[in-house]
């Protein structure tokens, strides 16, 4: 894809790539503090590299083609790993992003209902009424070093929990965090015998795991049992997702939820919903912070809009096209991992069972034979004509198990960045680099200070 650009694009920085020759013992030390530093130059040229992982070949896949056939084609030929698992489980149970076979889809046959864009629409509302507050609060402090990292953490747990439960998140924002917090910095990450047991395997850190998982599906029960208290009008449409969650029925067999299986479904909407979107407008506000002339542009799109339906976000095509680069350059997901259930050919490669197959979108959307100045900062990209492959672009992954939530992503990540921005001015007040490690997301190595002024 080719891109004409009159000014010089920004080349945000990133961490140093590996020594190609990195020992298979070295990779795993760097693995638990950043993923994303243990790919070396290959990584970014080949379309398909072959190694081992123990007893089993492994394969970085950089072909579309390849990446359709094991995300779509042959789909169920391919399985979560055990050591994905073991990371997502005492955090998602047996949700939609876990569930497998039949579970799979009843789940989501059960919950597409409640992310249709008409869906997402009614929600909007609850949106903007999170971000009213956020500028209001962020106008008191104009004239102070601001973290808009934990701004942002703050922002999308609240919008979480307004569409979820129709309540603020002002008395569990905290405890949720907290949680998130928790989890994200010691046992999310992989270790050495998470990757080598088999899940029926526990490991010392499995143990931890289960204790988290007991207080965590306790706190999420207990929101649950809030928003029931609350009630709903007999007969009235449904006011947020829960509404539309409790509700939901599968159209083939007529059966909903049970409340242990309703536990799973919130925390996967709550977790995967606020923590990446939070993410990804992070680094959307930093790369502008980068690029004050493509910031000019975004605030030139919002001067004048309301931004508070569908409509008025579907407007915003140069902010969506932002929102779009910053997911190509940190994908929120920055590994997809599967494992072969059975043998397969992918693009001439053979595949036994058990082989694991990596499709790495910080790759793919970093890779030199895909991309016109892969590591440059360039939204117009995304207003081109000739739009990315489908499977050379997954901020989102692709195929059946595409992220159900993402239209609702995308409406809060345009809506909140363009009014933002149409808001404020926005620099770094640090000129350290920020550096994007791959830890359960693509997040932050530090959060930068930044400086905020009305426009």
């Amino acid at each position: 894809m080719n891109i004409a650009s009159v000014r010089r694009p920004i080349i945000p920085p990133t961490p140093p790539r590996a020594p190609d020759n990195l020992s298979f013992f070295g990779r795993l030390a760097v693995i638990k503090q950043n993923m994303i530093a243990t790919w070396g130059q290959r990584a970014y040229e080949e379309e398909i590299i072959q190694g081992r992982f123990f007893l089993h070949k492994s394969f970085i896949l950089n072909r579309p083609e390849a990446i359709r056939h094991v995300l779509l084609s042959n789909y169920q030929n391919y399985s979560r790993t055990p050591a994905g698992i073991r990371m997502l489980r005492p955090v998602l149970g047996e949700g939609l992003l876990l569930a497998e076979g039949h579970a799979w889809t009843f789940q989501r046959r059960t919950l597409s209902p409640a992310f249709t864009p008409r869906a997402t629409a009614n929600l909007v509302p609850h949106m903007t009424a999170v971000l009213d507050e956020t500028i209001a609060k962020l106008d008191a402090r104009t004239n102070e070093p601001v973290d808009l990292r934990e701004i942002m953490q703050r922002m999308t747990l609240e919008i979480a929990g307004r569409t979820m439960f129709s309540f603020g998140m002002d008395r569990h924002g905290p405890t949720l965090r907290n949680f998130v917090m928790e989890y994200g910095e010691r046992l999310g990450r992989a270790y050495f015998l998470d990757m080598v047991l088999p899940v029926s395997w526990p490991t010392p850190m499995d143990r931890a795991r289960a204790r988290f998982r007991t207080r965590w599906t306790e706190f999420v029960a207990m929101l649950i049992a809030e928003r029931r208290a609350a009630g709903k009008k007999d007969g009235a449409p449904p006011r947020d997702l829960f509404d539309f969650m409790d509700e939901a029925r599968d159209p083939e067999t007529g059966k909903g939820f049970s409340d242990e299986q309703l536990v799973d479904e919130v925390a996967t909407m709550i977790l995967a919903g606020h923590e990446t979107t939070a993410t990804a407008l992070f680094w959307a506000l930093y790369l502008l912070a980068l690029d004050p002339d493509t910031q000019e542009e975004v605030a030139s799109e919002t001067r004048g809009e309301h931004l508070d339906s569908m409509a008025d976000i579907d407007r915003q095509k140069f902010t969506r096209a932002v929102v779009d680069e910053t997911m190509r350059l940190y994908p929120p997901a920055f590994l997809i991992a599967r494992a072969a259930r059975d043998k397969d050919n992918v693009a001439g490669a053979e595949v036994s069972k058990g082989d694991i197959i990596m499709i790495a979108p910080w790759l793919l959307h970093r890779h030199e034979k895909l991309w016109d100045q892969p590591n440059a900062f360039i939204p117009k990209r995304f207003m081109s004509k000739e739009p990315p492959d489908r499977f050379a672009y997954l901020p989102f992954g692709a195929g059946p198990r595409v992220c159900i939530g993402a239209p609702f992503a995308q409406a809060e990540s345009v809506l909140a960045l363009a009014r933002l921005i149409g808001a404020f001015r926005v620099e770094l007040a640090d000129a350290t680099p920020v550096i994007p490690c791959g830890v359960v997301t693509t997040q932050p190595d530090h959060s930068p200070m930044f400086r905020i002024t009305r426009r």
